[in-house]
């Protein structure tokens, strides 16, 4: 039984190893590999969204990849590889999209956003003191005057103790 188990997690274990399998490529000189990773890791995987081609495991950044490694050795500048990105997969595959017509909203939307929550808590905090001074009517307003003017002028008396017969004042905190 335990060799039987142990056939099992062997051969998974091998079929797991042969999922991720590592892109292996042939430069022609160090410049040349260091331009690849830059550029792999410079463009967006269009599947992934987050990840450049560069950290993504999905099979269109597998792809990718290799079509960078093939314009590279193709002899094609960066700028030309990025243009063919950008034609084939749109400005969403670079992570600094140019400033054009169609992704002024990527640049302005945070701005707009936070501009528009400075303006709502501005106009939420005036109503607030708006709605606070007008709390109370002219009537409602004389009343409260006059039960805050008799409480102080009742703490304001002497107060005797039946006890001791004596006065005491009230004393208030320091």
């Amino acid at each position: 039984m335990k060799k039987v188990i142990m056939i099992v997690l062997l051969w998974a274990g091998a079929t797991l190893a042969f999922a991720n399998a590592i892109d292996v490529y042939q430069f022609d000189s160090a410049k040349q590999e260091a331009r690849f990773r830059a550029l792999t890791s410079e463009l967006r995987c269009p599947k992934c969204q987050n990840n450049s081609i560069a950290d993504s495991n999905a099979e269109l950044a597998q792809d990718l990849r290799q079509k960078v490694h093939q314009m590279l050795q193709q002899g094609r500048t960066d700028d030309e590889i990025r243009s063919f990105m950008i034609a084939r997969y749109g400005n969403f595959v670079t992570y600094n999209p140019p400033l054009t017509a169609s992704t002024i909203v990527l640049w302005l939307a945070p701005a707009l956003v936070m501009f528009t929550g400075l303006g709502l808590m501005v106009v939420r905090s005036r109503r607030a003191k708006q709605t606070l001074n007008e709390a109370f009517s002219d009537e409602e307003q004389q009343r409260l005057d006059a039960l805050l003017a008799s409480e102080k002028a009742t703490d304001a008396e002497p107060k005797v103790s039946a006890e001791h017969g004596s006065t005491e004042q009230k004393k208030e905190p320091k």
